[in-house]
């Protein structure tokens, strides 16, 4: 095969592991799920946003998709998916640290990093296929975040009338 019909073959759509409509598929539902949990950040106006959310989960439902290609190849080369895995851990969580700024005794960020590190998770599970998983994970979030903000700030209150 010459240069021109190999740059022609990468071009071509063709995937070893998984068709590219369930490509499409995942990839989709990685973002619809991502944006779930991107929403409610919003508008809460909290640091990393809907556009945030959304591409952590498509980043790491893309590597867990070239994950699949990868084991598919049949050279054998980078036959290690659960690498490829926790190196997105470790990104995302990289990048959620970064959200984390301590001020004056007091911790901001955190619950955002959390919400960035879900929905790399998320991302991971519609790319392996399971999107179920990933759906249910992102309703349990959001009812986590709406929920648990209106407990947290009730407390808060409850414990500064006490204070007082």
């Amino acid at each position: 095969m010459n240069l021109s019909d190999q740059i022609q073959a990468e071009f071509a759509g063709s995937f070893d592991a998984t068709p590219p409509a369930i490509v499409a598929f995942r990839l989709m539902a990685a973002l619809v799920l991502g944006s779930i949990i991107g929403i409610e950040r919003e508008v809460n106006a909290e640091g990393a946003g809907l556009r945030t959310h959304i591409l952590v989960s498509l980043a790491a439902c893309l590597f867990a998709l070239l994950a699949y290609e990868m084991l598919a190849d049949p050279t054998g080369k980078g036959s290690d998916p659960l690498r490829l895995i926790e190196a997105v851990t470790a990104g995302v969580a990289f990048l959620a640290a970064g959200s984390i700024i301590t001020s004056g005794g007091k911790i901001k960020g955190l619950t955002t990093g959390a919400g960035m590190w879900m929905a790399g998770a998320i991302g991971l599970a519609c790319g392996v296929g399971n999107i179920a998983l990933g759906a249910m994970a992102s309703v349990i979030a959001v009812i986590v975040l709406w929920v648990f903000r209106r407990l947290s700030r009730s407390l808060s209150e409850a414990g500064d009338t006490a204070e007082q």
